[in-house]
């Protein structure tokens, strides 16, 4: 499939048809990612990272995980301890 670089304001731009975009999973207004690799334009969805749950990452810790306090020195504003 072929498609023309536009000129919109200071930008240039291309528009994709939705049978692309349908095939790429990507959808109008999501961010992507611009790379130049190998003289060609590379455009890729920026996937959201996996978000954890504390619950998850606690029970990751070894059973004989001990909990200590680590001194950052004085306060160096009006900080509380």
């Amino acid at each position: 499939m072929e498609t023309k670089i536009q000129k919109w304001g200071n930008s240039q731009g291309l528009r994709f048809p939705t049978a692309i975009l349908k095939e790429a999973d990507m959808r109008i207004g999501e961010t992507v990612e611009l790379k130049v690799r190998n003289g060609n334009i590379v455009i890729r969805p920026v996937r959201l990272r996996k978000k954890y749950k504390l619950e998850d990452l606690l029970a990751r810790l070894p059973e004989n995980y001990k909990l200590s306090e680590v001194e950052w020195g004085k306060a160096s504003g009006r900080e509380e301890w």
